[in-house]
């Protein structure tokens, strides 16, 4: 049971640190990068990346790092490593509050109103859509960074309790 609490928890970090860098990456480089290119631009490259991110290398990283989280939690807990399993068990909720249910309540909505925009003509009536949209995605973007960072922190933790547990044999 040991060996699966450890192979679940490195599982654990890799898909939340997978998460967690394809949100930072929105902050840091994608949204700056569409708030500078002109709105009509920012509108259709943006509606071609939230089409192309439902894809199947996508989908097990955002839908299971819950459950994969989960499984490091319940796996901790067999091997009597009960502050690793409360590592986890934080973990696995902070990610699925934060990141997951919060994606699918604000962005997602946002992104499907965008999808259905017909790009304007008028330059200004592009720049109002994407002034509509840009700083309120982001904003939303930025909390779900935030959990899925602290979300990896707590694997992190965690895999650190689970393996001085099973060295040590306390808990």
């Amino acid at each position: 049971m040991k060996a699966l609490a450890r192979v679940s928890a490195v599982a654990a970090i890799g898909f939340s640190g997978a998460i967690f860098g394809f949100f930072f990456a929105w902050i840091c480089s994608t949204m700056w990068g569409l708030d500078a290119a002109p709105p009509e631009v920012a509108i259709q490259a943006m509606q071609a990346m939230n089409a192309s991110v439902r894809n199947a290398t996508f989908a097990p990283i955002f839908f299971a790092t819950p459950l994969v989280i989960a499984m490091a939690a319940t796996f901790s807990w067999q091997s009597s490593a009960p502050k690793a399993a409360m590592y986890f068990t934080l973990a696995s909720m902070l990610y699925l509050c934060g990141g997951l249910v919060l994606t699918m309540v604000f962005n997602v909505p946002m992104n499907d109103a965008l999808a259905n925009q017909v790009v304007p003509d008028d330059p200004q009536k592009a720049q109002d859509i994407w002034q509509a949209y840009s700083p309120r995605w982001q904003r939303f973007n930025i909390l779900r960074t935030i959990a899925s960072g602290m979300t990896l922190l707590l694997c992190v933790l965690g895999l650190m309790a689970l393996v001085q547990t099973t060295e040590t044999g306390r808990a």
